[in-house]
């Protein structure tokens, strides 16, 4: 079983670059699941990894002191291990024993209901939307331009560029999870996703998604 924090059932989600108070929460049928913000240093680097095998593939697990900082599939992934280090080497964490468990049930077509203990590093707008993309329920999705409209409000402006999110969602290292495979272009194109479209199909599939509103772009892009 995986630890979780004591006397409470909420992962701590560790962030980089954002204000504290911003939250990022899973909604599952008839649960909330809020994740707790804490600023650290930035002399946190990944440093440790681990591995999982799941049915689509050898998956690669990295994470610092704080927390998971990176999955990825390790076959056809566009941004396999981006940031980790050299001197990473492999180790045995209680937020890598969480990410598994996590794993374990989500690919039993489950809800997990819980968040591993998740360090996110990047700028503030990336952090942004990854605390955005977690907010996204299971079995649902969004599109880029959805995501734009938030941190446009947000922000006070007018509009925010849905390629911008898009470079965001794209880079995302933490797959599945993080779920950035539940944006969707303004079309319904199955478009955009560093782990490779088959996967983010097969993904929101697992997931219970009416496939039939959804296409697989043979060319380009839309947002």
């Amino acid at each position: 079983m995986a630890k979780k924090n004591a006397g409470s059932s909420k992962p701590v989600l560790v962030i980089i670059g954002v204000t504290a108070g911003m939250l990022c929460g899973l909604f599952g049928v008839g649960a909330l699941l809020a994740a707790y913000v804490s600023r650290i240093t930035e002399g946190n680097k990944m440093i440790y990894t681990n591995d999982y095998e799941s049915p689509l593939g050898h998956i690669l697990l990295a994470g610092d002191k704080q927390g998971l900082t990176g999955l990825w599939f390790t076959e056809g992934g566009r941004y396999v291990g981006l940031g980790l280090k050299k001197e990473a080497h492999r180790w045995e964490t209680d937020y890598f024993d969480q990410t598994k468990e996590w794993l374990d049930i989500y690919f039993s077509g489950r809800n997990p209901g819980f968040f591993p203990r998740i360090h996110l590093v990047g700028s503030d707008f990336r952090n942004r939307v990854g605390e955005i993309l977690c907010e996204i329920p299971f079995g649902k999705t969004v599109t880029y331009g959805w995501i734009a409209d938030q941190i446009a409000k947000e922000r006070g402006i007018e509009q925010m560029s849905a390629q911008a999110v898009g470079g965001a969602v794209g880079h995302n290292p933490i797959c599945i999870i993080v779920p950035c495979h539940r944006v969707v272009g303004s079309n319904g194109s199955l478009t955009g996703y560093g782990e490779g479209i088959l996967r983010k199909k097969a993904l929101l599939e697992l997931e219970g998604n009416d496939m039939s509103q959804f296409t697989i772009p043979t060319k380009g892009t839309a947002l």
